[in-house]
C-alpha cells in the first residue's frame, strides 16, 4: 500500500495526538498506522502516523504548505515521506565485503527499498562485488595529503548521482566537517564496537586485551564528532576467554551485517526521530 508518512515531534503537551490526528481526519485521510511516544524526562512527544496516499485529493505541495501553517502554529517539528519515492544510496566502503555484500543482497531481494547507484571505495578490492551487481565502481585512493582533493571528487560523485543518503558499510576513513557540511544529507556508519565503548579503530583488538564478555556494533548517523552521532541501532553477542581476536572478528561481521541492515531499513521506512544527540527508532 502506497503510504504518506509524517513524523512529528514537540514539547510534550495535553491533546497532541486527537489534534494531529483531526487535521488528517479532516482532509479525508484514512490513518493506517499511528505510534507514538511521550518521553517523560525530557518533556518531548513524538509521532510517527502513516496515512493512505489514495486520500490525497491535493497535490503534494499543497497538503505539506497546509501541514506546514498548522505545525506553526503548534510549534511541531516535522518531515514527510512517501513511499513511492526510491531513496538513491551511495554504498562507501574500503576492503571488507561483508557488509556491502548483505546490503547488496537484501536489496536485491526487495528487503531494502532502495536504489545503489554507486559504489566509492579508497581501494580497488571490493570492485569485483560491483560488477556482480553491476553497480559503477569508483576507486578513489585517499592519504592525509590528498584528503581535500579526494572528498571533493566523492562529493561530485554524490551530486551527480543525486544521492539522498550515503552508507559508510566499513569505510575505514574519517570524514571532514566541511564534506558533512557540503553534501547535508544523513549519513550512517557501522561502528564494529558497543558504543561508546572502544571508539575509535581496532576495536576487536582491544576488546580481547581487556576481556569483555560482549562484544557488538552500533550503527549510528555521522557528525563531526567521531562515533559520537546518534544511534539508531546496536547488538551484542557473548564471548569468553576463549575466543581470539580473529574469534571476535569472525563473530562481529555477523553483528555488523544485521545492525546496519536494520539501520538502514529504519531509515528508508522513515521510522527515524532525531532528537539533539538521540533517537526515536518506531518499530
Amino acid at each position: 500500500m502506497r503510504e504518506i508518512i509524517f513524523l512529528v515531534q514537540r514539547a510534550d503537551a495535553k491533546g497532541l495526538l486527537a489534534d494531529i490526528a483531526g487535521f488528517f481526519y479532516d482532509r479525508g485521510f484514512n490513518i493506517l498506522d499511528c505510534r507514538q511516544h511521550t518521553d517523560s524526562y525530557a518533556g518531548r512527544y513524538f509521532m510517527r502516523i502513516a496515512l493512505d496516499m489514495n486520500d490525497l485529493s491535493t497535490s503534494r505541495n499543497a497538503l505539506e504548505n497546509d501541514f506546514t501553517g498548522f505545525a506553526d502554529e503548534r510549534d511541531l517539528e516535522w518531515t514527510v515521506r512517501y513511499s513511492d519515492h526510491i531513496r538513491k544510496v551511495a554504498l562507501l566502503v574500503s576492503k571488507t565485503s561483508h557488509c556491502l555484500y548483505d546490503i547488496l543482497l537484501k536489496r536485491q531481494e526487495e528487503e531494502l527499498h532502495c536504489e545503489t547507484p554507486v559504489i566509492i571505495s579508497n581501494h580497488p578490492d571490493l570492485e569485483f562485488v560491483a560488477e556482480q551487481f553491476e553497480i559503477p565502481f569508483h576507486c578513489l585512493p585517499v592519504n592525509s595529503e590528498s584528503k581535500p582533493e579526494q572528498e571533493a571528487a566523492v562529493l561530485e560523485l554524490l551530486l551527480r548521482h543525486h544521492i539522498e543518503l550515503v552508507v559508510l558499510a566499513r569505510y575505514m576513513r574519517i570524514l571532514s566537517p566541511n564534506f558533512l557540511r557540503r553534501f547535508g544529507n544523513p549519513i550512517i556508519n557501522i561502528h564494529h564496537a558497543f558504543l561508546p565503548a572502544f571508539q575509535g579503530a581496532n576495536p576487536y583488538k582491544r576488546a580481547y586485551e581487556r576481556g569483555v564478555k560482549l562484544i557488538g556494533a552500533t550503527a549510528h548517523y555521522v557528525t563531526d564528532e567521531l562515533d559520537e552521532g546518534p544511534i539508531i541501532e546496536q547488538d551484542v553477542e557473548r564471548v569468553s576467554h576463549r575466543h581470539s581476536p580473529e574469534d571476535l572478528k569472525r563473530i562481529g561481521r555477523e553483528i555488523e551485517r544485521r545492525v546496519l541492515s536494520k539501520a538502514l531499513q529504519a531509515h528508508l521506512e522513515h521510522r527515524v526521530i532525531v532528537d539533539s544527540n538521540k533517537t526515536v527508532v518506531f518499530d
